[in-house]
């Protein structure tokens, strides 16, 4: 939706495009043209296998982009979404204008992952969780939403593998941003992280959780911090 310059939205896992960024939206199509694709595994998309990977979602974004005709673009990643924007700035330089990430450290933590296993899920008694994933991923997984979470589980216990040699070999403009109360990431990970980034740029979110972005946290400050970094990186003109 909208026009301009293209933004692709990488979103984070157990969600789908459109829910991820629903606060970015309308800021975005004013000025840019948006894609919101869901990953393999995720939401409508579609295939045979139900297994996926950063590196694979990585393949999946490059052919999406092919198929599509463009020849790059500002990508914006949040989460599990992030992981996939930052190996894209690594292995694939050329297609990246900018790169902004939300809630991610740039390294692998697994920490609480074993909350999202189906066989803790179950033992706890978390139903609405359990329709919430059928829903959401039905298409994508046609209701085994098992094999979804574990997928999932196992990804995150995996991915990203990226050095502190490769982080520091990207070249596009980037922006990381986390709330303040990230688990994931916070303010003392994402500082590192633009360390070795050069010439990059963080945001900490004041009382921002993992989602500092969303509805009901500061999606007004996300905005306007991210909307003018992609302005002053405009490539068409």
């Amino acid at each position: 939706m909208g026009s301009g310059e293209p933004v692709i939205f990488l979103h984070s896992g157990y969600s789908r495009g459109i829910l991820a960024f629903a606060s970015q939206m309308l800021d975005f199509q004013r000025a840019y043209t948006c894609y919101f694709p869901d990953f393999r595994g995720h939401g409508r998309t579609r295939c045979e296998s139900l297994e996926w990977s950063t590196p694979q979602l990585v393949d999946d974004i490059i052919v999406f982009m092919n198929q599509l005709g463009i020849p790059k673009a500002h990508l914006i990643g949040y989460s599990l979404g992030a992981n996939v924007g930052l190996y894209l700035a690594v292995h694939h330089s050329d297609r990246v204008v900018t790169l902004t990430t939300i809630g991610t450290s740039g390294f692998c933590d697994p920490t609480g992952v074993e909350q999202f296993e189906p066989e803790w899920i179950v033992a706890e008694g978390l139903h609405g969780m359990i329709h919430q994933m059928t829903e959401r991923h039905q298409e994508a997984h046609k209701g085994n939403w098992e094999e979804h979470m574990r997928q999932a589980a196992r990804d995150w216990r995996l991915y990203p593998q990226l050095t502190e040699s490769q982080l520091r070999g990207i070249r596009c403009p980037s922006l990381f941003i986390t709330g303040e109360h990230d688990a994931f990431a916070g303010e003392e990970r994402v500082k590192h992280l633009s360390s070795l980034v050069k010439g990059s740029q963080y945001l900490v979110v004041p009382g921002g959780s993992h989602s500092p972005h969303m509805i009901r946290e500061k999606p007004i400050l996300v905005n306007d911090t991210i909307l003018p970094f992609l302005n002053a990186h405009i490539i068409s003109e």
